[in-house]
């Protein structure tokens, strides 16, 4: 490069375009005044690096799998291959593959807790000789799971046909209930009436051509879930978030307090390497919310809290991280303080982006998007439903203030999206110059919240405030559309390498696409 050119600044690269997002499918869709019971509530969902196969967890303890079937159809001829150059439109498809019950409920005698058997997190492990692996964790104890297809074994032509065989003394079906005698070898056989043996028994001179020789077929597939290891009593407050590292062979699990190394291979053993207990626990001041390994650094994770921080750190600088390499935190501006400022701080979820240079973090009101190489502040704040802060007082009473939203981001990092109220999420759009911010509804029509109803008045906050205090249960957002706190879109995630993005609605699974 010559040192003009050097000196030219490259031009910003230009923001991608808007997505148009498309219903995709629904699996457990309810049908009108259907009541959802509570243990088929979903809980996690969670994609696997080659984005194949999704997994759902509810609160009734149960793991149920999908699988890709849309990239199986091109069998890779040719002509197939073409056919994928233009057939951009075929949105992606997937079927459910199997499930099985992961966690039961408990009840711990010496602190007499009981302990739901609701799936907490799911994430996938490596794949290895075709069988699938991922760990699931309810508030106590995590799971090791492998699902792998086992070939069901069958006997076919067992029996010769009797109305082939010739002469009294041939022998017959082995499966006849008429035969007395257990036949030996040789052609002997042995009188059950006597000890004696009988040896004049002959095959025919040609032969029995209908005699078959037993055969084992495997005919179908069935897919087998088996519990490797179970990893537990190990926390003393709820488990909150697990992580795979890199390297394949660790994760961690994270409570409140504490968070924990383990080896897959080891079940009886983990390390304790971040503990924020205070020898007082009077002195408490914050709690961890999440952690997450760096997707390629085996040495890195970062940790969230109650206080709205994240922490960076380095398991090579001590066994005990109690010290962090680096703290990203947003400094409150003067005179915002309220009471409520502490409780909607708390960031209830944080995620690496896939090349792990940004970390997103959700918290009460707003996304957040973290540059690892610059702690100064967010690089970009989304306001996800700015529109409830006069309603805070309100959403503490009947504790929706505490719920818990997840995130995600695009694999590319150019969109970040999370959920709100009323089963509605939200897409941004975080490249420079990028104005992108979709709201969408989980339901079979996704856009139609954002269609704007000219006949209904325009409401003023206070107007909104007096209908709340009436009992209303709902507000209306900035089209006028009403917002239901009891039905909330918590749970969320974005294919790891497409713009296709799972919901969880109640008990129902959708996908969509753009």
């Amino acid at each position: 490069m010559n040192g003009s050119d050097a000196d030219v600044p490259a031009a910003p690269a230009a923001p991608p375009p808007e997505l148009e997002w498309k219903f995709s499918q629904v699996f457990g869709e309810r049908t009108a005044g259907e009541e959802v019971q509570e243990v088929d509530i979903i809980s996690a969902i969670e994609f696997d690096k080659s984005g194949d196969h999704l997994a759902t967890g509810d609160r009734g303890g149960r793991v149920v799998l999908f699988e890709r079937t849309d990239t199986k159809e091109n069998g890779g001829s040719r002509k197939d291959l073409e056919k994928t150059d233009y057939s951009t439109s075929k949105h992606p498809e997937f079927r459910y593959k199997t499930e099985f019950q992961s966690h039961e409920p408990e009840f711990d005698y010496l602190k007499s807790l009981e302990i739901e058997e609701k799936i907490n997190k799911i994430r996938w492990c490596q794949t290895a000789n075709g069988a699938l692996f991922l760990l699931s964790t309810n508030d106590k104890t995590i799971k090791f799971w492998k699902v792998q297809e086992k070939k069901i074994k069958k006997i076919a032509s067992m029996n010769m046909d009797p109305s082939k065989v010739a002469g009294k003394n041939n022998i017959a079906s082995s499966s006849d209930s008429s035969v007395t005698n257990s036949y030996l070898v040789n052609g002997g056989c042995k009188d059950k009436s006597s000890t004696n043996l009988i040896n004049d028994f002959k095959f025919p001179s040609g032969g029995i051509p209908s005699l078959r020789l037993p055969v084992v077929t495997y005919n179908e597939t069935s897919l087998v879930p088996r519990c490797r290891r179970v990893y537990a009593h190990a926390h003393d407050y709820h488990i909150n978030s697990i992580s795979n590292n890199s390297d394949g062979e660790t994760f961690i699990s994270a409570d409140d307090l504490r968070i924990n190394l383990w080896n897959l291979e080891i079940s009886n053993q983990s390390f304790n390497i971040v503990d924020v207990k205070p020898a007082n626990m009077e002195d408490l001041t914050e709690v961890i919310t999440c952690a997450e390994f760096h997707p390629t650094h085996c040495s890195t994770l970062a940790y969230s809290s109650s206080k709205g921080s994240i922490r960076l750190i380095d398991l090579r600088q001590s066994a005990l991280c109690d010290k962090h390499s680096k703290l990203f935190e947003e400094q409150e501006a003067p005179g915002s303080r309220s009471f409520f400022t502490e409780i909607i701080a708390s960031i209830s979820d944080i995620k690496f982006g896939r090349d792990g240079r940004y970390i997103l973090s959700r918290d009460y009101m707003t996304l957040k998007l973290w540059d690892i190489n610059m702690d100064s502040g967010p690089v970009s704040t989304f306001q996800v439903h700015e529109h409830l802060r006069p309603r805070l007082c309100d959403l503490y009473e009947n504790d929706s203030i505490f719920d818990k939203f997840e995130c995600c981001l695009s694999g590319d990092s150019q969109r970040v999206a999370t959920g709100s109220y009323s089963n509605l999420f939200r897409v941004f759009g975080c490249a420079s110059g990028s104005t992108e911010a979709t709201t969408l509804e989980a339901s079979k029509n996704p856009m139609r919240r954002q269609v704007q109803t000219p006949s209904r008045p325009s409401r003023s906050l206070s107007s909104i405030t007096r209908a709340v205090r009436r009992g209303g249960g709902e507000s209306p957002d900035a089209n006028g559309n009403s917002f239901d706190f009891t039905t909330k879109l918590l749970h969320l995630a974005w294919h790891p390498s497409e713009n296709s993005i799972a919901c969880a609605a109640a008990n129902s699974l959708y996908m969509y696409y753009a």
